[in-house]
């Protein structure tokens, strides 16, 4: 790799670390290449990204960042997940991770801290945000739902008399 590509590879991660509300990064153990297509997909399909790195260029790359913490866990053939919400980057890795041996998640960084294995776990069993909406809907329509009721059971009580 030429020095301008590793610059504009540096200056690229560069700013996912300061854009991403979430980083995990993850421990590949002998992943195919179509299992790391699959966990691509995975990850895009939740609304995230999933890149493979150079652990000396990314280390360049979080200096100076929000994530910067996590520098220490860029040892051995890492990947990095990430996403713009808390969320996304955290349930297709821990997903595919339960699935498949060969994939390990090793820590990660959210909103500017470092979190380890078990908050991204439990990070990835959250509802997402959609669900969390839908449910909010539900409990908002069914008060509604139940008054109608009432009030048509008294309209049909009344009709009857």
């Amino acid at each position: 790799m030429k020095r301008e590509e590793k610059q504009k590879l540096i200056s690229e991660l560069n700013a996912v670390f300061n854009a991403s509300a979430l980083v995990v990064v993850t421990l590949n153990k002998g992943l195919t290449m179509a299992e790391t297509t699959e966990l691509r997909n995975a990850v895009r399909q939740d609304g995230a990204s999933y890149k493979v790195t150079k652990n000396r260029l990314t280390k360049l790359a979080l200096a100076g960042t929000p994530c910067e913490s996590i520098q220490d866990l860029m040892t051995g053939a890492t990947a990095i997940a990430y996403s713009s919400d808390n969320i996304s980057a955290a349930r297709a890795v821990v997903k595919m991770a339960k699935n498949n041996d060969k994939l390990e998640v090793v820590g990660g960084v959210m909103d500017g801290k470092k979190i380890d294995v078990k908050t991204i776990q439990a990070l990835a069993a959250l509802p997402s945000l959609d669900e969390l909406r839908g449910k909010l809907v539900g409990l908002l329509v069914a008060p509604a739902g139940a008054i109608a009721r009432v009030a048509k059971a008294y309209s049909e009580k009344e009709q009857a008399a």
